[in-house]
């Protein structure tokens, strides 16, 4: 799967032969939100809690006797019945994250890489460089055309490169071991590296590589 190599001035530098594995698969939609609902729960921080009717403030003592007042029977002032009671099944601090197959987010992955490519919003990046300036970086990627737009790398990222997209909306950079599911989909255009595609294949495992 051949494709144009390109420089951040949208210069043809070459051709380079995309794995086919990992570029030209048929997307699976049904997986890639299986890992975008795997992703999303494992990010949730799981903090939010409630007092229990153990937990809140005020006296242990019942409110009066068992029998003879003609009142409902009660307990404790702490009861959820009561103002500034304890709350009945709130949530409780716990961890969303679960258990998803190696095999399940790996195809999740190559679906997301080759729907891009299907679309046409693939393209393949000489060098992702810069001297750390927004202001250049930001006429480049205006001039591509790029308003919603991933950027992966190799292994490192070229610390002028990071420094100057920070700055920039809608574009967003990482390595190819950070290469996930969700970042792929939530954005318009997938800018892969030379060195993205080897580490990607590697990653991957794929039985072609990139040449």
């Amino acid at each position: 799967m051949k494709t144009t190599v390109i420089t951040l001035s949208n210069q043809p530098v070459g051709e380079l032969d995309l794995p086919e594995a990992l570029f030209a698969a048929e997307p699976r939609a049904d997986i890639m939100a299986r890992v975008v609902h795997w992703q999303l729960a494992k990010r949730r921080a799981g903090t939010h809690k409630v007092k229990g009717m153990g937990e809140v403030s005020g006296t242990t003592r019942k409110p009066y006797k068992q029998k003879g007042t003609g009142r409902a029977r009660q307990g404790s002032l702490r009861a959820p019945q009561f103002r500034k009671g304890g709350v009945v099944h709130g949530p409780l601090v716990r961890d969303h994250g679960y258990a998803l197959p190696k095999k399940v987010r790996r195809l999740g992955l190559i679906s997301a890489l080759s729907q891009k490519a299907r679309e046409g919003k693939l393209v393949v990046l000489e060098a992702a460089a810069a001297d750390g300036k927004t202001a250049s970086l930001r006429r480049q990627v205006t001039a591509l055309g790029w308003r919603s737009a991933l950027v992966i790398d190799g292994a490192e990222l070229d610390p002028g490169f990071a420094r100057a997209a920070r700055n920039i909306p809608g574009l967003d950079v990482l390595p190819a071991i950070g290469a996930n599911v969700y970042d792929i989909l939530r954005h318009d255009v997938l800018a892969v590296t030379k060195a993205a595609v080897e580490g990607l294949a590697r990653r991957l495992g794929a039985e072609e590589t990139a040449g």
